[in-house]
């Protein structure tokens, strides 16, 4: 969506990328914060069940496209496990942090697929935060299964935390895209 609002300004390519880097810090600053607050305020649990870091990623995909959605979603939890490690207290956990990198990835990135459909019509950020949940979970869900032999997280726990998180991503299918066509509404108005 940020692409094509840039495009239509005339921003130059170089204008476009700092634009994009800027809002990418951003994002991924959100998915370090927002966590570290939910986790203040509600424990562990809190985490597992309102999936703060989600939240900045599906937001991050709509608004920067697949590639730079993507970045986001790797680029986010490590960021915040190196940091949080330096504390003593890694946030997600090592054990976790693999497939939290590969589940926000395909979130980033599938959001962000919608990303040009979004700047034409702010109503389809609701489909494209509803795949990129669904494809995401399912993607943890696979990997899960796939090295549970060699890995602690096995996919009757993984499964177990997706119900858990079942109400953070109902709401956040819902903050998200009004979230999403707020921005656009702002961008539109502010071109013309």
């Amino acid at each position: 969506m940020i692409e094509q609002v840039l495009t239509r300004r005339g921003a130059a390519l170089r204008v476009k990328i700092t634009v994009k880097t800027l809002i990418s810090l951003g994002v991924i600053a959100l998915a370090v914060i927002l966590p570290q607050l939910i986790h203040l305020a509600l424990g562990a649990p809190g985490g597992v069940q309102w999936l703060p870091m989600y939240l900045p990623i599906l937001l991050g995909g709509c608004l920067l496209g697949w590639k730079w959605g993507m970045g986001v979603g790797i680029l986010s939890p490590a960021i915040s496990f190196a940091i949080t490690a330096l504390a003593g207290n890694p946030m997600p956990a090592a054990v976790r942090l693999p497939y939290m990198i590969v589940e926000l990835a395909v979130f980033g990135a599938v959001s962000g697929l919608f990303s040009r459909r979004i700047a034409k019509n702010g109503w389809m950020a609701f489909p494209a935060v509803l795949l990129a949940e669904v494809a995401g979970r399912l993607v943890f869900l696979a990997v899960a299964a796939i090295f549970e032999s060699v890995s602690p997280l096995s996919a009757a726990v993984v499964w177990s935390q997706i119900q858990t998180g079942l109400l953070g991503m109902v709401l956040q299918a819902v903050l998200v895209p009004f979230a999403v066509m707020g921005l656009r509404l702002l961008l539109i108005r502010d071109k013309e």
